[in-house]
């Protein structure tokens, strides 16, 4: 019996053996997870590594130097140095009559205003002794004074220095019938002069400046005095009406009166001779009931009425604009009146005569928009008019149009043109756009940062290294002439200097392999690869770089916190800007959790949905990924747009797509959201797009579409997307939110 009971005490209970089995099975799969997990640490933290070494490597070369904004250098009165005279005035360039030496390239170009200008695109002073020019407007007054008159006034500004150097004179006269010769008869000195009429005598090739008639408002958009683009043929293919002025000497030294009158003859049997082939397609009259006085002797005068004038030009597909038969005029008041009115209303500008000089030729491409021929292809430009394609048509008119709004609609674009044209002469930078401030709905900018317990992973892949946050480079192209010019003709803001566009140009594949290496990160250092080559570097054809993550929340706390959890571990992130759109701050006890990457809070003055776009100055990335507090992308996701984004930086690249077209029915615009295999938008709730777009959203596309999107409380999206695809003629790139499928470019 006793042995008996020995044994029973020494069989352990089978229930037991299974608990503890169960218990050692459920260690051993924390362990094998706490294995991977610092496996994978290891793993990041080794790729982290060798970013670092790079980094070091890069620093020790020192590639490419800091850049920042253009500091201010000015010059003072000891400046005023002695320049030699010209033989002769009219030979004055801008090296022989200019004092380049008040005007310094890190001056930030300060202009004085002898009767003050304010509010314009120039860095304006009120010293004179600061100053890089000296601006004198002329008004309607001057007609009614002497050449002598206007000399002794000159000759009595207080900084005239005897000579006009580096003074500009801007006659902004508002009459067509003004004299032609307004500066003709005074001693203008080294003084640059600014006006519509020149004679050839008097007008110094690239000293000098043409510019439009002053004949819009002030300032402010117009863009609703404008005819639409569409449709691109209108009624009429060509169109033309004016009254000839001639039978009086021209002297012009080069032809006789007779050849000249031969000539326009020719002009005008041809051209009614094309009218009487193509009626009703052409519309030709040179007859007029009344006429605008101030057309110079072999010039086509304008008919008086300015609304059935406007109306010709609103049904025409092309203009046409008989230069003066007078060549001793490069620029008149009728002719340059003609050409203004022909871009406002959307008739493609067509110039028969090439002598010619229309308005800041020196920076603008007026091939892009104006069609110029000599007066020898007469017989040939209706044919040459007929190979022109409605997308080529559309491009003209479109760039037409934006010349016109840009640099003639008003009195300001005007001189913000011509004084821009005069400062990139000197090669002197825009001044910096100015960045949002971004005020901090925290007190000193501070927060409790709480350890939320880690959310599971959506995957376990590496998707790229965890860097030190890095913001751009800045105001890379401050001095870069080309960058320069390029901006005068490309759609958007040519008076500022941004700190980076979306336009840079892509390098030779062999380049950053051959000296030019700083900030790449190829895949495989140069070998490709996949996989394991593929997330260990961010590749692509540009430097590294980083993404700020904005979000825009209104009244839902737990939300936002979560989906700020999500982000933790997230590569290329940059940090997190919350834009608060409520106006009561965030309750002390919400706690915000510790992603990695600063989260700033962004204090809004109202509850706007244009608070989204704002260019804070917290942003410090090209790279914006505008993102819904309720949206849930993930990090595979993310990073794979962001890889997407980098090889199409001028778009909008993101997720969740929609479709526009013309509703002809109904004579709108057709929005919807069903599922397509056509789409043309990409809602901002979801995508990457260039800060750049962040500055021409909220300081260059007219107010009234913001104001819009304030009074529906909605279509920030469209009205961004509208932008984007303006600027850059391109839809955007929608990604399929599963990163195995393909992207569609739309």
């Amino acid at each position: 019996m006793a042995s008996e009971a020995i044994c029973e005490n020494n069989v352990v209970p089978e229930n037991d053996t299974k608990e503890e089995e169960i218990t050692f099975k459920s260690l051993i799969d924390i362990l094998s997870a706490q294995i991977e997990t610092s496996e994978k640490e290891i793993k990041s933290t080794q790729l982290t590594l060798e970013q670092l070494k790079l980094e070091k490597s890069e620093m020790d070369k020192q590639y490419l130097p800091i850049l920042k904004a253009p500091i201010k250098i000015l010059m003072g009165d000891n400046s005023n140095v002695k320049l030699p005279m010209p033989i002769n005035g009219q030979h004055c360039k801008m090296h022989s009559c200019f004092d380049f030496s008040r005007c310094s390239v890190f001056s930030g170009f300060p202009v004085y205003f002898y009767d003050s200008e304010k509010d314009l695109n120039v860095g304006e002073t009120d010293d004179p002794s600061m100053a890089c020019i000296f601006v004198v407007i002329v008004g309607q007054q001057i007609n009614r004074i002497t050449y002598s008159v206007l000399e002794k006034s000159l000759q009595k500004l207080p900084f005239w220095h005897g000579d006009g150097r580096n003074h500009i004179l801007i006659n902004l006269m508002r009459d067509e019938n003004a004299d032609i010769d307004i500066f003709g008869g005074a001693d203008t000195g080294r003084a640059i002069i600014v006006q519509s009429p020149f004679v050839k005598t008097i007008f110094r090739s690239e000293f000098d400046i043409v510019i439009p008639p002053n004949i819009g408002k002030v300032s402010g958009d117009v863009w609703e005095e404008l005819p639409p683009i569409s449709p691109i043929r209108r009624k009429y293919f060509l169109s033309f009406k004016g009254s000839f002025k001639g039978n009086v000497q021209f002297q012009n030294g080069e032809q006789s009166d007779e050849q000249i009158s031969n000539v326009e003859n020719s002009v005008i049997s041809f051209l009614k001779n094309i009218q009487l082939k193509l009626d009703p397609e052409i519309f030709i009259e040179f007859s007029c009931d009344t006429i605008i006085p101030g057309a110079i002797n072999g010039e086509y005068s304008m008919c008086q009425n300015d609304e059935s004038r406007y109306e010709l030009l609103k049904q025409s597909t092309f203009a046409l604009i008989i230069s003066p038969a007078n060549e001793s005029y490069v620029s008149t008041n009728i002719f340059q009146l003609r050409f203004y009115e022909a871009l406002k209303y959307g008739a493609i500008p067509v110039i028969l005569g090439d002598h010619v000089i229309l308005p800041y030729m020196e920076i603008l491409d007026w091939k892009k928009a104006t069609v110029i021929l000599p007066k020898a292809r007469l017989t040939e430009f209706h044919f040459i008019l007929r190979t022109f394609t409605d997308t080529a048509m559309a491009t003209m008119r479109r760039t037409g149009r934006y010349y016109f709004e840009t640099y003639f609609s008003s009195t300001r674009s005007i001189l913000d043109t011509a004084l821009a044209l005069i400062r990139t002469r000197l090669n002197i930078p825009p001044a910096p756009m100015v960045d949002m401030k971004s005020p901090s709905v925290f007190e000193n900018n501070s927060y409790e940062v709480f350890k939320y317990e880690e959310l599971n992973p959506e995957n376990d892949e590496t998707l790229g290294p965890l860097e030190a946050v890095f913001p751009s480079v800045k105001f890379s192209n401050n001095f870069t002439q080309n960058v320069f010019y390029h901006k005068f003709t490309q759609t958007g803001d040519p008076f500022r200097n941004y700190p980076f566009t979306p336009f840079e140009h892509v390098l030779p594949s062999e380049s950053k392999f051959i000296g030019s290496g700083y900030g790449f990160r190829p895949i495989g250092k140069g070998e490709g690869g996949a996989g394991k080559e593929f997330s260990e570097a961010l590749g692509g054809n540009l430097p590294r770089e980083q993404f700020t993550l904005v979000m825009l929340t209104y009244e839902r706390s737990n939300v936002l916190i979560t989906a700020l959890q999500r982000l933790k571990g997230l590569p290329f992130l940059n940090k997190a800007v919350v834009v608060w759109n409520n106006p009561a701050p965030p309750t002390p006890d919400l706690k915000w959790p510790d992603i990695g990457v600063p989260i700033h809070v962004i204090k809004t003055t109202k509850n706007s949905l244009n608070n989204r776009f704002l260019p804070y100055d917290v942003i410090e990335t090209e790279a914006i990924l505008s993102i819904d507090d309720d949206a849930h992308l993930r990090h595979d996701e993310i990073v794979f747009g962001f890889r997407v984004w980098r090889e199409e930086r001028d778009r909008i690249v993101g997720f969740p797509g929609r479709f526009h077209a013309w509703d002809v029915k109904n004579n709108a615009w057709l929005y919807n959201s069903n599922y397509s295999c056509e789409l043309s938008m990409v809602l901002t709730g979801a995508a990457f797009f260039h800060k750049y777009y962040a500055y021409m959203y909220s300081h260059v596309m007219a107010a009234a579409i913001r104001d819009k999107v304030d009074e529906y409380v909605n279509c920030e999206d469209i009205a961004m997307n509208f932008l984007v695809s303006h600027i850059t003629r391109k839809p955007p790139v929608k990604v399929r939110s599963n990163k195995s499928e393909v992207i569609i470019n739309m």
